[in-house]
Parts: C-alpha cells; sequence; structure tokens
C-alpha cells in the first residue's frame, strides 16, 4: 500500500515515521524547506516508546506529485487544509482513500465536496506532540492513538486493508464502525477545553481555584447537546471521563489553542468552536460557547490589526 502523508510536522512526522520505521511504503508531501531539512538532519522521533532516526526520508512536493497513491493520511491545521487539499490532489485517484486527522466536521464537508464523499475516512487521534527548534518530533505524552473507519460504519475491504497496513507499526491503531461518534465524542470535549482555557486565559487547575467548576461544566453541557442534536449524543462514561478531565483540582491540563493564542500565532477557533457553534442552530442559545467563541474571534481581529500596522510601519 502507497500512502502519502501530507507533511512530515509533529503529527504527521510521527505516524508517518513510525510507519517507516515499521516498513511501510511511506513518502512525505512536504515543502521545499522542510525537505531539504529532512535530507539534511532525517527524521528524529524522541518518544517515551522509543525513538527513531530515519536518514533521509522518502519526500516530494507537490509540484513533483504525478501518481496516485493508495492512502492520503492528512494532518494539517484546518486553516491550511485548501492548500493542503491543492497540494495533494495530483495523489488522488480514483481508488484512494483519505484519512483526515483533523478535529471538528467542517474539513470532511471540504474534502467531501472537492473529492467525493466515498473518497473520505473518518479519523481521529489522541496524542501530544511537537517539533522542537531543529524540526525533531516530540512525543510528549504517553498517548499514540489513531481511530479511522467508513463514515457508514461499514467494514469495507479497503478498511480493513488499511487496518492492516497499519498494523504493527509502534502506535495504537484501530477500525472503528463507529468513528463519527468517536469524532464528535471528541470534538464536544476538546470544544469544551479550548473554549473554558481560551476565555479564561489558564490551565484546568486554575479554573477550578477560581471557582470556574460550574461554569466549565454548563460549557461542556452546551456542547454536548449540539452532539446530541446531531444524533451523536456522548455516551455515559465517555461523558463522565470528560467532565472529570475538565474539572480535575489538581490538572495542568491546558487547550493548545490557549498556547497558540499565548504566542501569537493563528487559532483554528472557526473550525472546532464556531463550526460546533453554527451547528448548534438559532433555536437554541448557547451562552457560554458564544462568549468563548466571541472572545477567540477577538483575539483573532486584533492579531490581524496588529500584524497589519507592523507589516505597513
Amino acid at each position: 500500500m502507497r500512502i502519502l502523508v501530507v507533511g512530515a510536522g509533529a503529527i504527521g512526522g510521527y505516524f508517518g515515521g513510525r510507519l517507516l520505521e515499521a516498513g511501510r511504503d511511506v513518502t512525505f508531501l512536504v515543502r521545499p524547506r522542510r525537505a531539504a531539512q529532512l535530507a539534511n538532519t532525517g527524521l528524529v522521533i524522541k518518544s517515551p516508546f522509543g525513538d527513531v532516526s530515519i536518514p533521509s526520508p522518502p519526500t516530494v512536493t507537490a509540484d513533483a506529485l504525478r501518481a496516485p497513491f493508495d492512502l492520503i493520511l492528512l494532518s494539517c491545521k484546518s486553516y491550511d487544509l485548501e492548500a493542503a487539499a491543492d497540494s495533494f490532489a495530483p495523489a488522488v485517484g480514483d481508488n484512494t482513500a483519505i484519512l483526515p486527522l483533523l478535529n471538528g466536521m467542517r474539513h470532511i464537508d471540504l474534502l467531501a465536496d472537492r473529492f467525493g464523499r466515498s473518497a473520505v475516512l473518518g479519523g481521529q487521534c489522541v496524542i501530544s506532540t511537537t517539533l522542537d527548534a531543529e524540526g525533531r518530533v516530540l512525543h510528549l505524552i504517553e498517548a499514540h492513538n489513531l481511530s479511522f473507519g467508513e463514515r457508514d460504519g461499514t467494514a469495507s475491504a479497503r478498511a480493513q486493508a488499511i487496518a492492516a497496513a497499519l498494523a504493527g507499526a509502534r502506535f495504537e491503531s484501530r477500525l472503528s464502525l463507529n468513528v463519527m461518534q468517536e469524532m464528535w465524542e471528541k470534538w464536544v470535549v476538546i470544544s469544551a477545553m479550548a473554549g473554558i482555557s481560551c476565555l479564561m486565559r489558564a490551565m484546568v487547575c486554575d479554573i477550578m481555584a477560581a471557582g470556574g467548576e460550574a461554569l466549565t461544566v454548563a460549557l461542556l453541557d452546551e456542547c454536548a447537546a449540539i452532539a446530541t442534536a446531531h444524533g451523536f449524543k456522548p455516551g455515559a462514561a465517555v461523558y463522565a471521563r470528560q467532565r472529570a478531565m475538565l474539572t480535575a483540582p489538581s490538572s495542568t491540563l491546558a487547550a493548545s489553542m490557549l498556547r497558540d493564542m499565548e504566542r501569537g500565532a493563528p487559532t483554528e477557533a472557526d473550525h472546532i468552536v464556531g463550526d460546533l457553534l453554527q451547528r448548534g442552530g438559532a433555536a437554541r442559545d448557547f451562552p457560554v460557547l458564544r462568549t468563548a467563541y466571541t472572545h477567540m474571534r477577538a483575539y483573532e481581529a486584533r492579531r490581524k490589526r496588529e500584524n497589519a500596522a507592523t507589516k505597513s510601519a
């Protein structure tokens, strides 16, 4: 199975590197600068599950894509999705499966509209990775889980073939027959985490110390209500875990979106929080979620204004 990993950043570099380590036929679609870096330093992963160093991993730039791949693994930021789709479009053939690992649902709609509904699988991952200054992939926590499946819940032949290709690599992969439920449940908790972290500009422990448990639970309940209205009510056990994670008094968790805001970077607010709020419709108000999203939009407006002022100075 020929696998194209779009980007060799923190997530794509990790899963693609593990697949290369396991002997799979993997090529990374990268920009020229990253291609040069990988040619010079190799792909390096530092992980609690074992380090990897792959000299000169196979790479290709968008202008050199000629033939279709069997599987395209996609893990870009949502605001880069359209540009990423442009770059890998030549690799999509009649039988290509696209496996996106983005959060939310908007990317599913965009990819399905462009490449056809049958081409797009559902997928999600649980992992925390980053790139250091030298381009090495740093795996930060002892979780590296990936689940995927057909969006209609069938165990298709191609899904089973993909499961076989992913099996044996040093990460946990699972073919799911209920992947849309899993994606919605993850969307609920990351929207609640992003919303409360960015609204309070704080970690969970600080929010709890400030008496923010009721506000946090109210936000989680609003997110869960939207999922429920779309037919994806979080399971009781899942909801209990989500609530416990968001309200643990000693937790130092905070959303990655907060880290983006703290370093003045663009965020995925529209794709994750804004899209969920829009799918809530106008029939019911979601005051905490709406307040959190307004706060994120205000941040983006200020960031763009200040960047524009800097460029014109």
